[in-house]
Order: C-alpha cells, then structure tokens, then sequence
C-alpha cells in the first residue's frame, strides 16, 4: 500500500473531482491519496464522489483556506 498527493490548489469544480478520479485510476486497491483543495465546493462534492464510487473518505481537514482530504481506494 502507499500514500499519494494530488494537488488541486486554485482549481475549481469540476476540476478536483476529475483529477481525484484521474489520480485513484492509478492506485492499487488500499492505497490511500491525500488530496488538497481550496474550492470550498470540494467539501461535498469529492466526499459525494468517493461515496458513489466505493472509495472512503478517511479524513477530512480544513486550515488555512485549504482543504485536505486522505481517500482511501
């Protein structure tokens, strides 16, 4: 299993969500992706992706204006 970043600064919907989508494509089942955001819409959309496409959202953590999301494939 490993750990992997995506960064989504100063993109706008639908852009995290299609990169996230795009990054998870990669990874192996268990492999988790710390993905990092400053669209505030990303607080439900990426959550309501994961959601729909069986991926777990770990955590979520908002600092700074950005948001930080660990998923989990």
């Amino acid at each position: 299993m490993s750990t992997n970043t995506l960064d989504c600064r100063n993109l706008l919907c639908p852009m995290p969500v299609i990169r996230t989508q795009n990054a998870l494509k990669e990874l192996q089942e268990g492999d988790t992706l710390e993905v990092t955001c400053t669209d505030p819409g990303t607080l439900s959309d990426i959550p309501t992706w994961c959601r729909i496409n069986q991926h777990q959202v770990i955590s979520t953590n908002e600092q700074n204006n950005e948001i930080v999301f660990v998923i989990k494939k």
